[in-house]
């Protein structure tokens, strides 16, 4: 996600705390925040992705997505 991106959304987010946001307003709001929810998934997703686990036994196992046992 952009800077300018996350700039709108602060400011979207002061505009509505002080007079109000128009309905064509939230809707970019709402767009907005999903797109940054997303972002963050998906950093999140390929941080875990490299990972690995130590084992006591000195093997390493790299983290899996849920299900893919």
């Amino acid at each position: 996600m952009k800077e300018k991106d996350i700039q709108r959304i602060n400011e979207l987010y002061n505009l509505d705390k002080s007079i109000g946001l128009t309905p064509e307003q939230k809707e970019e709001q709402r767009k907005l925040r999903h797109e940054y929810v997303q972002s963050v998934r998906a950093n999140l997703r390929a941080q875990l992705n490299n990972v690995s686990i130590k084992n006591e036994d000195g093997s390493i196992t790299p983290l899996k997505p849920k299900g893919l046992n």
